[in-house]
Parts: C-alpha cells; sequence; structure tokens
C-alpha cells in the first residue's frame, strides 16, 4: 500500500496556536520534510517531541529535485510529513509541487489545520469576509506590478496580500494610485506575535504611514471594488485608469480601448476625456510660464 502525505499548519506567531495532532504527526512521521531544518527544530523542542522519522529539507530552492525523492518514499508507503516555516503549506510556501506529484500517483493527501495568516488577517480587518480572494505576494518590478494591481482593479471581492516590509510603503502606493486614495484598507503586522498590530485605513494615508518604515511579518487587506454603473465614473477618474495601464506598459490606444470596455462607455468618452486632461495640463503650464516673476 502506499503512503500518506500530510500537509500540516504551523503557528505563525504564538507557539501554544500549535493544533494538538500536529505534535502526534511530528513524532509518528516517517519521513518531515521542513521548509527550514532549524526553525523544525525550535518547534519540536517547544512543542517537547522528539521526531523519529528521517529529516530533510524543503524549499523554494530544491523543491524540484527533492520532489521525486518524497513521492518514491510515498509509493514505498511512508507517511511524509510536510510543514513549511509559518502557516499551511501550498499558500505561498512549498507544497504545491509535492500535493500535485501525489495526486498523479493516487496516494493520499490529507492536513492537519492549523494558524492561518490569511483568515486571520482578514477576520481583524474589519472589512468584508463574506467573498475574498487571495492573491499572495506582488510583482517586485514597479511596472509589473501596476499590471498586476491593474488586473483585479474591479474585483468586487475583499483582497488579500503577503508583502515584505522593505517594500510596503511602495505597494500601498501603487494600490492607491490604482484603486483610489480613498480605498479602505487594513495592514496587519505581526499577527499572534508580542507587537502584533492592524492598521486601518484609506490607501493613501496607509501608505503615507508605511513611508516611516515597517517591521515584521506583513498581511495587507484591500476592500473590493465599490459597485457603480458607467454613470457614475466622471472623467478625471476615466483619465486615473489610462494612466495606470499606460504606466504599466500600455500604449495609450490600447489604455483607452480597455478602459472603455471595462466601465461601458464608448471609446470616443475615454478618447475626449483624456484630451481634455493634456489640454488643461497644457494651459495650467503655460499659465505658470507666463506669470511674471516679482524680484
Amino acid at each position: 500500500m502506499t503512503g500518506t502525505l500530510v500537509l500540516a499548519g504551523t503557528p505563525i506567531g504564538d507557539i501554544t496556536d500549535a493544533p494538538p495532532r500536529l505534535a502526534a504527526e511530528l513524532s509518528g512521521a516517517d519521513v518531515i520534510a521542513a521548509e527550514d531544518t532549524r526553525r523544525l527544530r525550535r518547534l519540536t523542542q517547544a512543542l517537547g517531541v522528539q521526531p523519529k522519522g528521517r529529516v530533510v529539507s524543503y524549499f523554494e530552492g530544491n523543491e524540484a529535485a527533492r520532489t521525486p525523492e518524497l513521492v518514491e518514499a510515498l509509493v514505498g508507503g511512508s507517511r511524509v510529513l510536510l510543514v513549511t516555516d509559518a502557516g499551511m503549506p501550498s499558500v505561498s510556501d512549498p507544497g504545491y509541487r509535492l500535493v500535485a506529484a501525489a495526486v498523479e500517483k493516487d496516494i493520499k493527501v490529507t492536513a492537519v489545520p492549523g494558524p492561518s495568516a490569511v483568515l486571520t488577517a482578514l477576520a481583524l480587518s474589519g472589512l468584508p469576509v463574506d467573498r475574498f480572494c487571495f492573491e499572495g505576494f506582488l510583482p517586485r518590478k514597479a511596472g509589473e506590478r501596476l499590471s498586476r494591481l491593474g488586473e483585479v482593479a474591479e474585483e468586487r471581492r475583499t483582497l488579500v496580500y503577503f508583502e515584505a516590509p522593505h517594500r510596503l510603503d511602495d505597494t500601498l502606493a501603487a494600490m492607491a494610485e490604482v484603486f483610489g486614495t480613498d480605498r479602505r484598507a487594513a495592514v496587519c503586522r505581526e499577527l499572534t506575535k508580542t507587537y502584533e498590530e492592524v492598521k486601518r485605513g484609506p490607501l493613501a494615508e496607509l501608505a503615507e504611514w508605511a513611508a516611516e518604515g515597517v517591521r515584521g511579518e506583513i498581511t495587507v487587506v484591500v476592500e473590493g471594488a465599490p459597485e457603480k454603473g458607467a454613470e457614475g465614473l466622471d472623467a478625471a477618474e476615466l483619465v486615473r485608469r489610462v494612466r495606470v495601464r499606460e504606466e504599466a506598459g500600455e500604449r495609450r490606444k490600447e489604455a483607452i480601448a480597455a478602459v472603455a470596455a471595462e466601465v461601458g462607455v464608448p471609446k470616443r468618452e475615454v478618447f475626449d476625456a483624456v484630451v481634455a486632461a493634456k489640454n488643461a495640463e497644457g494651459s495650467a503650464g503655460s499659465a505658470r510660464s507666463a506669470t511674471p516673476v516679482t524680484p
């Protein structure tokens, strides 16, 4: 008989959040695949567990190469336990490759439910939780980040993201640009840890706050797009959407066509709004240059 692959959720901060089954699985597994073997050692010591099985590393750098080895162990009847540094394996962590390979071999896959930064942040955000989508980490490059955000600019569901602390201010500023400065959001920092903090407010205010520097593990929750028809969009909003797409790399003609299709208005209406905004900016610039300077 083939073995069983067990995905085990681990604490995202407070060690006492570890589910009772986790200790039993750690002590009974034939093989433990850990994202970081040093963190696994600290976890087992905190839980008072002495693993009897073989411990191997399983992280982004060796995931592809190690998966066949673990599948072979599963085919041979082993119980393989997969743990990551925090939270549930496969959720922005190693695990998907192994689960897919196990499913392909008709190997049983089960899970030990545990803490989740996604659900914890969502629950604490104060934003709608009836419908949401998890977007993981955004691209590091500014243009790619704007493009990815543009794809969900009209998403009605609440959005959940992970982000590194040193990129948080840029990400929040990009969100304010794409989603609008007044879109509500929550930045959840160091969840379940000693210095847990949930900062709520409009995206523009959060971006200004984050510019001062933020530390720790970060989860960002953003309110979904409001429901409104084309009649609720003024010319300034049409222009803003075109500019967001242009900054993401689209040509103006393509950006205008995309925005028109997005909001259900004629392309000519979007084009006229863009031209009017350009002319207004040109006129303002000319007026400034014509103003005499008083010595």
